[in-house]
């Protein structure tokens, strides 16, 4: 019988650049957000609030970062998985913290999860956008000509997809 078990989590070093990333893409954008970083468990690791974000979405960006933490999947990606169960869809979203649309992706490292990240202040379109600029700081690699490429989340080199799919 194992006593322990050995738990991966994001560094604060790894979560601030993550959020200077987002922050980038974020002014890139013209938004202000709000982006948090939340460890293995949900706990929240690093926040960052962009001058005239709004204040509501402080919150939101948080609890982005705790369902995609706490489920290891795309907040954006909630929507499609309920939408043809109506008990799920009608009961599900009134569990606190749960977010159920975009901007809140998990943070993973071999295919375990360390983290999350949420923000929230644009549209949903813009949050994941800003989200998906701060993982790109971990899935970064260089081709056989030397340029820098993006690789998805898993890890994997043949699907071609974005940088957050369930391959």
């Amino acid at each position: 019988m194992e006593k322990y078990q050995v738990i991966k989590s994001i560094t604060l070093e790894l979560a601030e650049a993550m959020l200077d990333r987002a922050e980038e893409k974020a002014k890139e954008l013209k938004v202000a957000v709000n982006m948090a970083i939340t460890d293995q468990s949900g706990h929240l690791k690093a926040f960052r609030r962009m001058d005239g974000a709004p204040l509501l979405s402080i919150g939101i960006s948080q609890r982005k970062a705790y369902t995609a933490s706490a489920f290891g999947i795309p907040t954006g990606e909630w929507f499609d998985l309920i939408k043809d169960h109506p008990r799920l869809l009608h009961g599900i979203p009134h569990t606190p913290d749960l977010v159920i649309f975009g901007g809140g992706f998990p943070i993973e490292v071999g295919g375990e999860v360390i983290g999350a990240i949420g923000v929230s202040g644009g549209t949903e379109e813009e949050d994941e956008a800003i989200g998906q600029a701060a993982l790109s700081v971990l899935y970064v690699k260089t081709s056989a000509e030397g340029e820098k490429v993006l690789t998805c989340q898993k890890g994997c080199d043949a699907c071609g997809k974005s940088i957050h799919h369930s391959c």
